[in-house]
């Protein structure tokens, strides 16, 4: 006898197959190759226009885009190109929304497109020290050099043992010197302590706080999450308000940025400020574009222009990094952005950029006065988005 049942769950199976390759198809030609088309004007802040009035390649960048709908470069969830005041490229591609707890931490399937908000993991770092600078221009906080206890009230008891010398530069450039091993271990270990934080009785603070000293404050390199977790902290005991808000109130706002979301809260309520934001790719864009822009938003002038030069050039000592997943060990790292370089046909392009586990990214030119924006899934493998930017975008640009 026929099992109807399973006969029906093959055939809802058959039939989610071929909707999910219509979409994907929906975005080819007729000959299975994809065609650019430019951006939509959708009444967001952001100018759209189209790759020819740019000077950039239309065939080199459809040659890219082509290797990512192939599968060249695994799970790519979308690429945006600004350049020259217009939104010039936007594409989304279908992949894995990110669940911890799933195998290769990809959760459901999913069509990526402009509306849905997109866990950007540590790119969120770079959006916290926007806000340290913002607080400072509202008179909230005085100077980045100010001690780290001035605005941790409750943790005055750890100001020992060479603590008391931390400043808030200190863990906006990764340079506390508490020891924090979160590229010795995989994220899905206990071992890393971004992982071990939810394994103990201390609170958040405290837990970060109490661990050893291994370097002076300022003279070493050593990237943790930590310390950007205390910096939420300071926002909130600064402002009297809670990360999520003030980021809504005094930057996302402002950028007609409308759907914001930190995901992750510890027991005790603290707000996990280094890589629980999600966004929309177009609100990560913006948070380029101010940046590209000397920190200007459509006339108003929402981050200073000096924290601007701080966030593109590298912090003393903070050179010659190699980032797990990324590698090229040219890296330097500033006010908790990115800074690197790319070169082609002879020439350097500069670029400092906010990046998250899996393929997010941020990724500014000044030079050329373009940003580019990458999502993706790519969380137990290399990452893609330098590789297309050298093969496709900067020689399309160039």
């Amino acid at each position: 006898m026929k099992n109807y049942k399973n006969f029906d769950i093959e055939k809802s199976t058959l039939i989610i197959l071929i909707l999910s390759f219509l979409i994907v198809s929906s975005k080819l030609n007729s000959s299975g190759q994809y065609a650019y088309h430019p951006p939509e004007n959708i009444n967001d802040g952001l100018v759209a226009g189209s790759l020819d009035e740019a000077n950039i390649d239309v065939k080199l960048i459809e040659k890219g885009v082509n290797k990512i709908h192939q599968g060249g470069y695994k799970e790519v969830h979308s690429l945006l190109i600004f350049k020259d005041n217009k939104l010039v490229f936007e594409e989304y591609f279908d992949g894995h929304s990110y669940k911890w707890e799933a195998t290769r931490h990809h959760g459901d399937w999913q069509s990526w497109d402009k509306t849905i908000p997109h866990d950007i993991k540590s790119v969120t770092k770079s959006i916290t020290s926007t806000c340290i600078e913002i607080a400072i221009d509202h008179g909230f906080i005085q100077s980045v050099h100010q001690s780290i206890f001035d605005y941790l009230p409750d943790h005055q008891h750890l100001k020992t043992g060479g603590r008391d010398k931390i400043t808030i530069e200190h863990l906006l450039t990764m340079t506390s010197g508490l020891e924090w091993p979160e590229w010795s271990a995989p994220y899905s270990s206990v071992a890393n302590p971004c992982l071990g934080i939810w394994y103990q009785d201390k609170d958040p603070v405290s837990y970060i706080l109490e661990k050893p000293m291994v370097n002076e404050p300022g003279q070493h390199f050593n990237y943790s999450s930590g310390n950007t977790i205390i910096l939420g902290e300071i926002i909130k005991h600064s402002t009297n308000m809670l990360i999520d808000e003030f980021s809504k109130t005094y930057l996302f706002e402002p950028l007609m940025i409308d759907s914001s979301y930190w995901s992750i809260h510890y027991d005790n309520g603290v707000i996990e400020a280094a890589g629980s934001l999600e966004v929309t790719p177009r609100a990560m864009l913006k948070i380029g574009i101010l940046f590209l822009n000397k920190g200007a938003w459509e006339g108003n002038q929402i981050i200073s222009e000096k924290w601007i030069e701080k966030s593109a050039v590298s912090f003393a000592g903070n050179n010659g990094i190699n980032i797990p997943g990324v590698g090229s060990g040219r890296n330097g790292y500033s006010y908790s952005w990115w800074t690197n370089s790319v070169f082609h046909s002879g020439k350097f392009y500069d670029l400092f950029s906010a990046g998250g586990w899996g393929g997010q990214e941020i990724m500014v030119f000044p030079q050329i006065k373009t940003v580019v924006v990458f999502t993706g899934g790519n969380y137990l493998s290399k990452t893609p988005p330098f590789k297309i930017l050298k093969r496709y975008i900067i020689p399309a640009i160039d």
